[in-house]
């Protein structure tokens, strides 16, 4: 029996019976839902209210409490925490098999919106001029002062602050100029669970699942680590985790990695919805900049946020992967983005990777039916 539950009630993507109309036309073979939503469409029957998450990135500090909590719970392999990328104050750099949750940090000079912040900060001189005396100097910074002491040709002219501790703000000087365009985007990012799974749809095993919740679950017993779920996502989230595997018999010396070679990615915590209890990650939120619940409630709560958002002048708020008619049929884990996708390395225009797969079946169905006739009139034309 799988570890989710009873495999007798779970589906998959490739169920041709939907119980929202009936049946599934030729253009739905290998979408994972259906009119009566994704849990239903994959064979559960009556189920809860679709879960999900909205991550509201205006709200979110970088703390990376949420990558924390759903590596302790989830018994998630350590994946670069101790280390820096080099580029910024990231140190997972992206979702993989082993960070399920990563914080995202984009460093962009411009303002938050078209707001006046009313904030100057002084820029301290780092040259002090000729003219200085040495009063001037001591009353400013004694450092200078025991550098001018030192002797000829150890004057003030060319002297560097050197970013030194100091009592004084640095706008409480003179000529402190208004403070820079800058800030910090910061977004915590997750498997989407599309309505609409790519790597649902082409999973040869049933490895993944669609659960009761409507969300997308990897069967680490029954992965056999293909790796077709990975081409399958347009998000890049799933992949199969690298390190050394477990010996099937005996034991062995060298350390290994919990599901090696396995596809892995987020649950959304399955086993915690069991027993009706938050995700870690939204669980440790200190902003609530992960939000969970149903996914409807969600959706209406994620447009008043932009409108307030767009009236207080941040014009460029919008959701993203929340639209039923979008390209994944509308994601379970939407979000709302200060600019656009592209900044936070999201596609700009997600679809899911076998929407297409209906119709290339039929143009090569209908090629080989004018193939055979082709034949069958060739041959009889020789016959003759």
């Amino acid at each position: 029996m799988s570890p989710y539950g009873d495999p007798a009630h779970q589906g998959t993507g490739h169920s041709h019976a939907d119980p929202g109309d009936g049946h599934l036309g030729l253009d739905q073979a290998f979408t994972s839902a259906g009119p009566s939503g994704p849990a239903a469409h994959a064979g559960w029957e009556a189920p809860p209210p679709r879960k999900g998450f909205f991550t509201d990135t205006s709200i979110c500090i970088g703390c990376k409490a949420c990558e924390v909590a759903c590596k302790e719970w989830n018994g998630v392999p350590q994946d670069g925490i101790y280390e820096l990328l080099g580029s910024s104050y990231d140190n997972t750099g992206a979702l993989g098999a082993s960070t399920w949750r990563h914080v995202e940090f984009i460093e962009q000079r411009k303002p938050l919106g078209n707001q006046d912040n009313g904030i100057t900060i002084g820029v301290p001189e780092t040259v002090l001029g000729p003219d200085v005396s040495l009063k001037e100097m001591v009353e400013g910074n004694p450092l200078d002062a025991l550098r001018l002491a030192q002797g000829p040709g150890q004057g003030a002219q060319g002297m560097v602050d050197l970013g030194m501790p100091a009592f004084d703000l640095p706008s409480a000087s003179p000529d402190a100029g208004e403070r820079t365009d800058f800030r910090w985007l910061m977004a915590s990012n997750v498997c989407k669970h599309c309505t609409n799974a790519g790597c649902l749809d082409v999973c040869p095993t049933g490895a993944l699942f669609r659960t009761e919740f409507g969300t997308v679950v990897v069967q680490d017993d029954i992965c056999n680590g293909c790796g077709y779920c990975v081409a399958g996502c347009p998000f890049g989230v799933i992949d199969r985790r690298i390190g050394e595997k477990a010996p099937l018999f005996g034991h062995s010396d060298k350390p290994t990695t919990k599901n090696a070679g396995i596809a892995q990615k987020c649950t959304l915590c399955y086993d915690r919805l069991l027993d009706d209890q938050v995700p870690a990650c939204a669980k440790a939120c200190p902003t609530q900049s992960i939000q969970f619940g149903d996914v409807d409630e969600l959706r209406e709560r994620a447009e008043k946020r932009v409108a307030d958002l767009q009236a207080a002048g941040v014009m460029n708020a919008q959701l993203y992967a929340e639209d039923p008619e979008g390209g994944v049929g509308g994601a379970g884990a939407f979000f709302l983005l200060l600019d656009e996708p592209e900044v936070y390395g999201f596609p700009p225009d997600p679809i899911v990777t076998t929407a297409d797969l209906p119709r290339m079946w039929k143009h090569a169905g209908l090629a080989a039916l004018g193939l055979l006739a082709a034949a069958a009139v060739a041959f009889t034309g020789a016959r003759r």
